[in-house]
């Protein structure tokens, strides 16, 4: 065991003193920040601030058509073909010709310019030239367009209380602040089997082909120096994503302070402009379910999350890396023949990713609870379901055998693996096949 622990302070101290690990590791969450920046910065800057000369021979829209900060309208009698000619010498970015329209099928309407509408520009005119359309409609209607207003205010939002089976407590619960937090939560497992993973194959890999693993093998048994290695690059990795966490936080706190509450209305002013182009709709949701999440963390169990994060995180890289290992000890320096390998292995893992999507729009689903069982999966999928409620939506007993199958396929995969590990790592210039690692790891010693 003493010698596994000098593999692990190895592994660990090679990759954390590395320039690269440092860079990486403290220009990633800077990185995010400055996409964040940059996106806020963008929303505010890039609003088209047009000036529009209307000539309206309906009069219908002259005491209606409301202008707002990035659209402008004047209204003029001249005749049409003047202010044609002129509108540009007049300083004005186009014209917008109203003809004497029937208001319930309204057409003819042209906007003419030497320059062309940015689309977010078309659609906000657009809309306010059909607000004007709509209530009109409703006066001829006689319908109280104060009224409507008022009764669209005040809509139903549903508030959740979740009883336990015995119904002697209850708690609150928000299924979006759940949607998000799980749905984060099991991507970021996603890419941590997917890069620390491929990166224990790789550093297998370069032992083996720089001969060292034959060094390191006449003194330390496969088993032990395969353990060290994932367990090092596993710590590395977790030293990662609690720094990114710190580093997160501390530069979230940081552009709270210094943004002022009124770019970030113009931000928010800027967002919903998008809710007139076609992916608008999805962005809104997206923006008011992070809004949702920053008012209702207090229905999550944070504390649950983050020793289930650690858990699923450390359990589902073990169980993954045993499997990258054994196959980074079977091939050369030959990517062609680590790709042909890798697939079977890293099929289960986009396979989990797919459940994922369904498990957090239905947690409780059969497909949802056996791949949140399943080690295969159960580091994605029941992450994805924990924020939904530990017990209730998540009973106690799928938690606990989760977590038991997963330490159990994390014992049986480095078994199975240290055995083709053995053999492997001192094989040279042979293309290897699963059917022969197979014969490697159940073959009697």
């Amino acid at each position: 065991m003493n010698k596994t622990w000098i593999i692990v302070k190895r592994e660990y101290l090679t990759r954390v003193t590395n320039k690269t690990f440092i860079l990486s590791t403290i220009l990633t969450p800077l990185l995010f920040a400055g996409i964040i920046g940059v996106s806020v910065f963008l929303a505010i800057r890039n609003k088209e601030d047009i000036h529009i000369l209307v000539k309206d021979e309906s009069g219908l829209f002259k005491s209606d058509l409301k202008a707002d900060a990035s659209i402008r309208f004047t209204f003029s009698d001249a005749p049409r073909a003047s202010l044609e000619k002129s509108y540009a010498k007049d300083k004005y970015n186009g014209i917008l010709y109203i003809p004497a329209i029937d208001i319930h099928k309204p057409a003819g309407v042209e906007y003419i310019s030497q320059k062309q509408l940015g689309v977010i520009s078309q659609a906000r005119m657009e809309s306010k030239l059909n607000d004007v359309i709509e209530n009109l409609r409703m006066k001829e209607a006689q319908i109280d367009t104060s009224k409507l207003s008022e009764i669209r205010k005040n809509t139903i939002t549903l508030i959740q209380s979740i009883d336990d089976k015995d119904g002697k407590s209850r708690r609150s619960a928000n299924s979006t602040a759940s949607y998000f937090v799980g749905y984060g939560s099991a991507f970021l497992i996603y890419i941590v089997l997917f890069i620390y993973g491929t990166m224990v194959m790789r550093g297998v890999m370069e032992e083996k082909t720089n001969r060292i693993a034959e060094v390191v093998v006449s003194s330390v048994r496969p088993f032990q120096l395969m353990l060290g290695k994932i367990i090092g690059i596993g710590a590395v990795g977790l030293t990662q994503f609690l720094i990114w966490i710190v580093l997160m936080m501390v530069s979230w706190a940081i552009i709270g302070s210094f943004v002022a509450p009124e770019t970030l209305q113009q931000a928010a002013e800027a967002q919903k402009q998008m809710e007139q182009v076609g992916q608008a709709a999805s962005n809104q949701k997206v923006a008011e379910g992070f809004q949702e999440i920053s008012r209702n963390l207090q229905s999550i169990n944070i504390p649950l999350i983050l020793f289930c994060f650690v858990f699923y995180f450390l359990g589902g890289y073990l169980f993954y890396a045993a499997l990258f290992a054994a196959v980074g000890s079977a091939v050369n320096d030959d990517p062609q023949d680590a790709q042909s390998l890798v697939f079977p292995i890293t099929m289960p893992i986009v396979i989990s990713i797919i459940i994922m999507i369904n498990a957090v729009t239905n947690p409780s689903s059969p497909i949802a609870v056996w791949a949140s069982i399943i080690p295969f999966s159960s580091p994605i999928v029941m992450m994805a379901r924990i924020p939904f409620g530990v017990p209730g939506t998540v009973p106690y007993w799928q938690l606990g055998l989760s977590m038991l199958m997963l330490v159990a396929g994390f014992l049986f995969t480095t078994w199975l693996c240290a055995k083709i590990y053995r053999t492997g790592i001192l094989l040279y210039g042979k293309k290897v096949t699963w059917k022969e690692m197979w014969k490697w790891a159940f073959r009697k010693n």
